[in-house]
């Protein structure tokens, strides 16, 4: 991806480690823990009620008092520096994506903030480590990050390359135009009158959708910027899969339950990420429409 030389949004905050409060709702993660207390849970055969009681899943082992900001040259590695500067020219890129779309829509965008952090944090939708991985937390209109999820992406997901990680950060602020277009809260309003099959039908449209929005921006961004190099969609396109839940399904517990997933298939996934870049129309990524996802 061609991102040397080009802005950085201001719109990042740098926190060290940060604790306090129970976890609440989040969109866009999740995985990692997920897969953590599946393994506590059936392995170790870990009463669940234990994990939500522990003090220290709950609290981090941190005071929870308010958020510092820091300074990320005295607290981040050359590399994550490195990372950092990325993820900055990437949140500014989908900034002017998205200001330009809505404003031909007739309304405003508003921007989200990138909080960046460092094993655990502290948000407005409650407390989060570095294993439930990259988030969008509507209550404060921020998208939260560990940069070591990018290592971990590549490591663990065998999803390399910097627009693998593009096409992460720009899923969460998928979630955050699903936000400001009022999507998130239809879908939430509906969780008591649904059982849990329906409700789950409803998480894996939500972040399909965002995956769709994902690829509108990849779009547009490529158009007004040309930031695409060789390779660069299938990057996307990999990510898309590593991280679909019949894979991560298949691979924590060795076999898939379909009425559990909450994000989607690989194929699934990777198909309305290519949606959207290929039409770069938001009207064609009503998701919650759609007979066949």
């Amino acid at each position: 991806m061609r991102w040397r030389g080009r802005r950085g949004s201001d719109n990042v905050e740098y926190r060290g480690s940060g604790g306090g409060g129970p976890p609440m709702m989040k969109l866009g993660g999740g995985l990692g823990s997920i897969i953590l207390i599946l393994i506590l849970v059936f392995v170790f055969k870990v009463d669940p009620a234990q994990l939500l009681n522990d003090p220290q899943l709950q609290q981090g082992g941190g005071g929870g008092g308010p958020a510092q900001q820091v300074d990320p040259a005295q607290t981040l590695s050359p590399q994550q520096q490195e990372l950092a500067a990325f993820a900055e020219v990437v949140l500014a890129d989908t900034e002017d994506v998205w200001n330009e779309l809505f404003k031909q829509d007739g309304s405003q965008y508003i921007e989200p903030k990138l909080v960046v952090f460092s094993e655990r944090v502290q948000s407005a939708c409650g407390f989060a480590s570095a294993a439930s991985g990259p988030f969008y937390c509507p209550a404060d209109q921020k998208v939260y990050i560990d940069l070591s999820f990018y290592q971990e992406l590549e490591d663990r997901f065998d999803a390399p390359g910097d627009f693998a990680q593009a096409y992460v950060l720009a899923h969460e602020v998928g979630h955050h135009v699903q936000n400001l277009m009022g999507i998130t809260d239809q879908v939430h309003s509906r969780r008591g009158a649904l059982s849990e099959a329906e409700y789950n039908d409803l998480s894996v449209r939500l972040e399909l959708q965002a995956d769709f929005l994902a690829g509108v921006w990849a779009h547009h961004a490529q158009r007004t910027k040309n930031i695409l190099e060789p390779g660069d969609i299938e990057e996307a396109l990999n990510a898309a899969t590593a991280i679909g839940d019949d894979r991560l399904q298949k691979q924590s517990q060795g076999y898939v339950v379909p009425e559990s997933f909450t994000h989607g298939t690989s194929e699934q996934r990777m198909r309305w990420f290519r949606k959207g870049y290929e039409s770069g129309d938001i009207n064609q990524g009503n998701t919650f429409e759609a007979r066949e996802l």
